[in-house]
C-alpha cells in the first residue's frame, strides 16, 4: 500500500474511533424514519414475513423497525434507500427468486 493511501486510512480510522467515543462529530449522517420502513414494504405489497425474508431479517426485526422501537442500521438501512429510491432493483431480485434465475 502506498505511504499516502496508508495516511489516509489512519486517519479515517482514528476519526472513527473519535466519533464513537463522542469526541468528534459525523461529517455526514444519514436519517432514515422508522415509519418509512412499513410505507416500502406495503408499497411492494409484501407481508412482513415476505419483505423480512427479502432483506434478510427477521420478522421481529422488522416489527420493531416498523413500530420504532429500533432502527436500521448499515447495510438493512441502505437496502431500504435503495427498496424506496429503485424499486424496480428489489422487484428484479423478487422476480428472479419466484423463477429461479440466478441474479
Amino acid at each position: 500500500m502506498k505511504e499516502e493511501l496508508f495516511k489516509e486510512l489512519l486517519e479515517s480510522v482514528k476519526q472513527g474511533a473519535a466519533i464513537m467515543k463522542g469526541k468528534m462529530k459525523p461529517s455526514r449522517t444519514f436519517k432514515f424514519p422508522e415509519s418509512e420502513v412499513k410505507k416500502i414494504r406495503e408499497q411492494y405489497g409484501l407481508s412482513q414475513d415476505k419483505f423480512a425474508t427479502l432483506m434478510g431479517i427477521s420478522v421481529g426485526t422488522l416489527r420493531n423497525w416498523e413500530q420504532g422501537r429500533r432502527k436500521p442500521e448499515g447495510p438493512a438501512r441502505v437496502l431500504l434507500m435503495v427498496a424506496a429510491k429503485h424499486p424496480d432493483a428489489l422487484l428484479d431480485i423478487i422476480s428472479s427468486k419466484k423463477t429461479g434465475k440466478r441474479v
